[in-house]
């Protein structure tokens, strides 16, 4: 018997060994992967389907002897080069490493060591995301470079780093979100949702993370999975969530199996991607998914069509592929210790598919939480997709969080309105009426922007008090919160709207030879610190308040440019005025009555000075005053 070393092959990324190898030496077949590259014992579903990838491992037969774990059932593939294998791993199952022992023809035989951990934490520890929370959503290329030695990576397609270029490789890390935890704590973030960090092996623009190339593999360029591992557990350290964004839809098309795909349709339009014809995009009718009258031929170009021609199409009606997806998921879960998953582009999936994904997910992890991107205005389209929602089809998403994109939406028209019957707050205050129609509102995800959308900065027209106004809102609405690294310092892109690379500019500081450092607050403008500062205090009250959390929430038709909501719960209330009139203002509170603030003194939240709550209000300039009755 002969061990052999990994060789090299012409797929890329370059192949590894996940275990050990033993050959006899008549053999031809290699085993390049097995994946998931490990399990664990003692989940509910005890069921495991291992993919096994190799030159013609697809004729052999597979064996275990190892108690507790017994094969079920053996697929192969159309490629010669898979091997599906299905695994039951009961409950007596103990953790270890046994051997899978494939038989080929001439008693030829190849052994491969596969391990079975102890889970770290129980189902129920992993807690997800709530009402409570705010989140700090990263673009890692663009954040903070903390380790200069993993910049370039010959190996790898796109091998220059070049900070002028804002579609190329910047070199931010997962070493500098580590270095940065402080800063993002002590902002008050309960929460970081970094955008992909697996390997993106592509030959251009591989910075953003969602073209990925291998499931299991972190991107080198921004660390290890050690690496990875040490945020986690830092963040666990110090109350910090950690959330995944991940990708269900699509790959890179770079990905090591795009050369040796294993059955004819495990990408969706495989035999025109095969024949080089042209694949037709998604035509991006997002409402097939909850029209009845929607034709078959729109549903499936919806789902069928590729998000863009470098990113193939999943199939997930394929059984195999829909395995291997919830597994790489569970993987990631248990191997990081998540608090929850962000799902890109949820609604291009098949939905069937992303209700059986989600469901398997929070069936095994009962308190975790999952939210999904679905880029709509209307209420009504983001609402389908939330836990519990009636539906005329019956359709159950099993999803605990949509983005709430038509609040988003509300909030930029609102403030950049002038104040009218139809116009102005008008768009807050219904679009917060329109709450009626979600199951539980306060699970959804708010936001001023993100990755892909102009920085609110910019949507507001550089104007910083309407860009106060609208982040004191979204922190003091029933909502879980999210903003996007730099909106705390007002990073703009109004030189080139819409213009992705710009959108996720490096944050000043986090490279050596910076001139400005937002992390240490030098070098920034007046206005700059000012915000930074305001973001700041109204978040870390905001970590400490019942009221925000979970109270009663109270608002009050817009009026004379003002517009006026409150969150209250037990010994604690806290008001939201809105105003937009440019010279001081009288308020009249006996408008205000229901809040019951009569001759209380309450608290400004950002200057920590007291008022009484009377008669009447002078307000002194246009802008948000925050007010609480917890001194």
């Amino acid at each position: 018997m002969t061990v052999f070393k990994n060789k090299k092959t012409p797929h890329k990324p370059g192949f590894f060994f996940l275990g050990l190898l033993v050959f006899n030496i008549t053999m031809q077949a290699q085993i390049l992967r097995v994946e998931p590259p490990n399990w664990w014992v003692g989940f509910k579903n005890t069921e495991l389907q291992l993919l096994v990838y190799g030159e013609n491992i697809g004729a052999t037969i597979p064996e275990i002897n190892y108690s507790g774990v017994n094969i079920i059932k053996v697929h192969q593939a159309k490629s010669p080069n898979y091997l599906f294998i299905d695994l039951k791993i009961d409950n007596t199952a103990q953790a270890g490493t046994f051997n899978i022992k494939f038989q080929g023809k001439h008693n030829t035989s190849l052994e491969y060591t596969y391990e079975l951990k102890t889970r770290v934490k129980k189902a129920e520890d992993y807690v997800g995301f709530n009402s409570s929370d705010a989140m700090y959503l990263i673009t890692p290329d663009r954040f903070a470079n903390g380790d200069v030695k993993n910049d370039i990576q010959e190996n790898l397609n796109e091998t220059t780093l070049n900070r002028t270029d804002d579609y190329g490789r910047h070199g931010g890390d997962i070493r500098g979100i580590i270095n940065h935890l402080d800063y993002i704590q002590n902002l008050g973030f309960t929460s970081i949702w970094p955008t992909p960090l697996l390997i993106n092996d592509m030959n251009s623009s591989s910075y953003h993370g969602y073209a990925i190339t291998d499931f299991y593999q972190v991107d080198p360029r921004f660390g290890t999975l050690q690496d990875y591992k040490e945020l986690s557990q830092d963040m666990q350290n110090r109350g910090l969530k950690l959330i995944m964004d991940m990708v269900a839809n699509h790959c890179g098309s770079e990905h090591w199996w795009m050369k040796d795909l294993p059955f004819s349709d495990w990408v969706n339009q495989q035999a025109e991607y095969i024949a080089k014809a042209d694949l037709k995009n998604s035509n991006h009718r997002r409402t097939t998914n909850q029209d009845s009258y929607a034709s078959e031929i729109d549903k499936k170009e919806m789902t069928e069509g590729w998000f863009v021609p470098s990113m193939p199409d999943l199939n997930q009606k394929n059984p195999f592929m829909a395995s291997y997806i919830i597994q790489n998921n569970i993987w990631w879960i248990e191997t990081l210790g998540l608090s929850g998953i962000r799902q890109d582009t949820y609604p291009y999936s098949d939905k069937y598919f992303m209700s059986r994904w989600a469901k398997t997910i929070m069936d095994e992890y009962p308190n975790f939480s999952i939210v999904g991107e679905e880029w709509s205005t209307n209420p009504l389209l983001v609402r389908y997709w939330q836990t519990g929602t009636p539906n005329k089809e019956g359709y159950e998403s099993y999803l605990s969080s949509t983005m709430d994109f038509p609040m988003q939406e509300n909030i930029i028209n609102a403030l950049n309105e002038d104040e009218n019957w139809a116009t102005g707050f008008v768009k807050m205050y219904e679009g917060l009426a329109m709450d009626f129609a979600y199951t539980k509102p306060e699970n959804l995800l708010i936001f001023p922007d993100n990755h892909d959308m102009d920085r609110v900065f910019t949507q507001l027209n550089e104007d910083v008090v309407n860009t106060k106004m609208a982040l004191s809102y979204m922190f003091l609405m029933p909502r879980i919160v999210q903003v996007y690294y730099g909106t705390e310092i007002l990073m703009q892109n109004t030189k080139k709207p819409d213009d992705h690379g710009l959108i996720r500019s490096d944050f000043p500081g986090g490279w050596t030879a910076d001139p400005v450092n937002a992390f240490e607050g030098s070098g920034l403008t007046a206005a700059q610190k000012n915000m930074q500062q305001f973001v700041g205090s109204l978040l870390r009250y905001r970590k400490k308040s019942l009221a925000i959390h979970k109270g009663k929430t109270i608002h009050f038709a817009p009026k004379d440019n003002i517009y006026v909501l409150s969150r209250s719960a037990t010994e604690e209330t806290v008001v939201l005025i809105l105003n937009k009139n440019e010279t001081s203002f009288t308020l009249h509170l006996n408008r205000f009555k229901e809040l019951k603030l009569e001759g209380k003194t309450l608290k400004n939240i950002i200057t920590g000075k007291y008022l009484e709550w009377n008669s009447t209000l002078e307000l002194q300039e246009k802008g948000p005053l925050l007010l609480t009755t917890k001194l």
